[in-house]
């Protein structure tokens, strides 16, 4: 298939990219700074866009048989009080844009502790997340919302603590809440799962925490 990458030049976005590729799927990598994705392959697009621009967002949907969104934030001291609306506002411009042309599936990356999977952490645990993290992941969890609201055929998938180890595709995809819990997964088998989930059905409509 050919897969669109949305927020495609770091993190799990680049590695989505590059696990995709791999899997020999084509990838539209899309991203501000996607002209500079240090990667070459006869397969992989590379599209300079706004992920909160419905025009670009618009250009980049064309011809794309489904869509990872793999958005991030630079992580500063300012997390701990400023609203964060990136990942809100960017799903407010896609979701309708999909539903109007297509495609239909969508894997959206969100964490552990947006929407219900904060009822994973301990009382100790979200009073440390929730002052270290909370205004990111209060809009997770209106993006989170907002996806589940829509038409689309999606899957959330909520890694725990990211770490920047190799891709190993040994880790657990926990699916009922009473499995879910904190731990630790890199990036790159945040992104094979990503990956994996695309032609699966089963994946659809579910929002699993990700941990090795």
């Amino acid at each position: 298939m050919k897969l669109l990458v949305i927020g495609a030049s770091k993190g799990i976005g680049l590695e989505t990219v590059k696990a995709a590729l791999d899997a020999g799927h084509a990838v539209r990598a899309f991203s501000r700074s996607a002209g500079g994705i240090a990667l070459d392959h006869p397969l992989l697009e590379k599209m300079d866009g706004d992920a909160t621009s419905a025009e670009d967002v618009a250009r980049a949907l064309d011809g794309v048989d489904a869509v990872a969104m793999t958005l991030g934030i630079k992580e500063s001291i300012a997390m701990l009080w400023q609203k964060v609306t990136l990942f809100s506002d960017a799903t407010r411009v896609l979701l309708p844009l999909m539903e109007a042309q297509g495609p239909d599936r969508l894997i959206c990356v969100t964490g552990i502790a947006a929407g219900d999977s904060v009822s994973a952490l301990s009382r100790l645990e979200r009073m440390g997340h929730s002052f270290l993290l909370g205004e990111p992941y209060k809009d997770k969890t209106r993006q989170e919302e907002m996806i589940r609201a829509s038409t689309l055929r999606w899957t959330l998938a909520r890694p725990t603590i990211l770490t920047h180890g190799p891709r190993t595709g040994s880790y657990k995809v926990l699916t009922d809440p009473k499995d879910w819990r904190l731990g630790l997964i890199s990036r790159a088998d945040v992104a094979d799962y990503v990956v994996r989930a695309l032609d699966d059905p089963a994946a659809v409509g579910a929002a699993p925490v990700l941990a090795r």
